[in-house]
């Protein structure tokens, strides 16, 4: 917490503060919920660092084998689904980042990021990538500096919730090496819980679009869970005029909205 000294934290926490430095340096493993609640209250933590301390503290638990997670692939259902909204944009993505399914209007409305060429070797697009790597995500985000700060964050917690996924790894350490701007932002250890909000994208075809946008969980299988988010425009406002001019055009150009790569794990 910012203005309180380490001893002044380890007494809110009822811990002493040899034992509050350890937890400092990393040293989790095997401390109590009751403990880590302790901290969490006296550190004042929101709920994303709140998520993520816990997070950890699980992840460092012995184990002989790290846990394995399993293909995440999205069902037939949840497509369906993001195909009967075609007045407002969606999609599927998992941790990483990665778009995993697609509506026709979340397609058309993240052109730039489907015509990227930052994709991988499979072919996978994946946000992180696009607004790191390709030069034009600074004009389709408005504000690329804090969507940029947002994504980081995501992955963060991501690598709190799954320490051992390989591709998560890999990205990261992609990002990191290329990008001095991602680099510096996953240095700083934000983490976030995405529900809600409202994102403006400048598209190259109907300018400025403002819209609201809502995130849920949606389980691929019994041990991994998937986020769905839908963009909506306020009804009548120019946005939402610009939104259903962009539903229209693909409404006649039909593209595959499933992304066809198969997750790695």
């Amino acid at each position: 917490m910012p203005g309180l000294r380490r001893e002044e934290v380890a007494v809110l926490a009822g811990v002493s503060t040899e034992w509050y430095t350890r937890l400092e340096k990393g040293h989790i493993s095997g401390v109590s919920e009751d403990v880590l609640d302790a901290v969490a209250r006296a550190l004042q933590l929101d709920e994303a660092e709140r998520v993520y301390l816990f997070d950890l503290a699980r992840a460092a638990k012995p184990s002989r084998t790290p846990p394995r997670r399993t293909r995440a692939r999205v069902r037939p259902a949840v497509q369906w689904m993001l195909d009967s909204m075609t007045g407002s944009a969606a999609f599927v993505r998992n941790g990483r980042m990665d778009i995993l399914a697609i509506n026709p209007l979340g397609r058309a409305l993240h052109a730039p990021m489907f015509d990227s060429d930052t994709t991988d070797e499979r072919g996978q697009v994946n946000i992180a990538r696009f607004q790191f790597l390709d030069p034009r995500a600074h004009d389709f985000y408005p504000d690329w500096e804090r969507a940029a700060n947002i994504t980081v964050a995501l992955l963060r917690s991501e690598a709190g919730r799954h320490p051992y996924d390989k591709a998560l790894r890999r990205l990261v350490g992609e990002l990191s090496t290329v990008s001095a701007e991602f680099r510096a932002r996953w240095a700083a250890h934000n983490v976030r819980i995405h529900y809600s909000g409202v994102k403006q994208f400048a598209h190259p075809d109907v300018g400025l679009v403002e819209i609201t946008y809502h995130s849920m969980a949606v389980s691929a299988s019994e041990n991994e869970v998937l986020d769905m988010t839908i963009y909506t425009a306020e009804p009548g406002s120019t946005s939402d005029d610009r939104l259903r001019l962009l539903a229209s055009w693909a409404a006649t150009h039909p593209t595959s909205t499933q992304n066809p790569v198969e997750e790695v794990k």
